[in-house]
């Protein structure tokens, strides 16, 4: 068992009642010290959560399955102009903006490898979700995720060579290949079922998509909260890592969208890949820093993963909010405008029937 030693001072008085003033839980009590076994609380509730939280996402990327159309997904394989962009976007924008942003803010180089791996990062889960609830193309948005995912494994140690040269040795650090392949099969796996379950019982479908999509949004603030009680120790990081931690999301969404309208996509493909690009999968960023650093060097930039998490969330639910209520207002106008025209026929009708002594054509009716 591991311990550690926990100093207390005790006055002269109590010296003598040291047997009491001792923790029920301290192995070895010697003068004004007391050996207690190391608190594992906080690891022994990041597994149960974890595990937790993973069948959550199964059953989450489940139901996104089942808004999923075999032949639209195949579609999107065998024509993948809308995978290409997003390809783009993910590999090429994400990691030169975060070598910008390291550059332009001037950060420790062990800050500036943490800000590059999670711009190297593949997009996450929770992009399908959001995707949904702002219409974009859920075909689209499965197989982008999946791609990325799948290409992560030669992408990721490509673009770390690339981009980290200039502050540290690529081989140091360690890519953790049986992550990202268990990412891939959480996918692909509840996904397929989600798809059969659309081809087989649609009606069936749409009611687990719905709630599905509840549990989605439920599960994406849990993660966000979670992560900040696990973790409420290692808030005390440079500045310059929070200003990134907000400006990257924010760009990732930006130049995504742009780069998407560019292409010639449509709106709502546009949306699709504005957030598979901005959403990363940081719990695959968390555990690639773990793996590759001292506890020293984490002090310095282990909470980054966390910060983009949040704040990739915060402007995700800000561009739902905002298509919500232009969808809202755009809706209300159309409506309107076909209330009036409707009007309009209505009148010329009528007095089309009175100059015809009121007949009126089959074709007006």
């Amino acid at each position: 068992m591991q311990t550690y030693l926990l100093s207390q001072q005790f006055n002269t008085g109590s010296l003598a009642e040291n047997s009491t003033v001792c923790p029920a839980n301290a192995t070895i009590c010697n003068g004004t010290s007391c050996v207690l076994p190391e608190d594992n609380f906080n690891e022994t509730l990041s597994i149960i959560l974890s595990a937790v939280l993973t069948i959550m996402l199964a059953l989450v990327m489940f139901s996104m399955g089942c808004n999923v159309e075999l032949k639209k997904f195949w579609g999107h394989i065998k024509r993948p102009w809308g995978i290409f962009v997003g390809f783009l976007c993910q590999f090429g924008i994400m990691p030169l903006t975060a070598f910008l942003l390291s550059l332009v803010f001037n950060v420790l180089p062990i800050q500036a490898v943490v800000v590059l791996i999670m711009g190297c990062c593949p997009g996450g889960t929770a992009s399908n979700v959001i995707a949904y609830w702002v219409d974009g193309d859920m075909d689209l948005s499965i197989s982008m995720t999946t791609c990325s995912t799948l290409l992560a494994m030669g992408m990721m140690p490509l673009c770390l060579f690339v981009y980290t040269k200039m502050w540290t040795d690529s081989n140091a650090i360690v890519l953790p290949y049986d992550s990202i392949g268990i990412s891939l099969v959480a996918l692909v796996i509840p996904v397929s079922f989600g798809m059969y379950v659309n081809h087989r019982w649609p009606s069936k479908a749409k009611i687990i998509l719905k709630i599905g999509s509840i549990v989605g949004a439920i599960l994406i603030v849990l993660i966000a909260v979670v992560g900040g009680i696990l973790y409420k120790g290692s808030w005390t990081i440079s500045p310059q890592l929070w200003i990134i931690g907000t400006i990257f999301p924010a760009a990732g969404y930006s130049l995504g969208f742009f780069l998407a309208r560019v292409a010639g996509l449509s709106w709502h493909r546009c949306r699709t890949v504005s957030l598979e690009t901005g959403m990363q999968n940081t719990q695959l960023c968390s555990t690639i820093v773990q793996l590759s650093f001292t506890p020293e060097q984490l002090e310095l930039m282990f909470t980054f993963p966390l910060i983009y998490s949040i704040f990739q969330l915060f402007f995700a639910l800000l561009i739902l909010g905002g298509y919500r209520v232009y969808r809202r207002y755009r809706v209300k106008t159309k409506t309107d405008v076909e209330k009036t025209e409707d009007k309009e026929d209505s009148k010329s009708t009528s007095s089309h029937a009175k100059v015809n002594g009121g007949f009126v054509s089959n074709e007006t009716k």
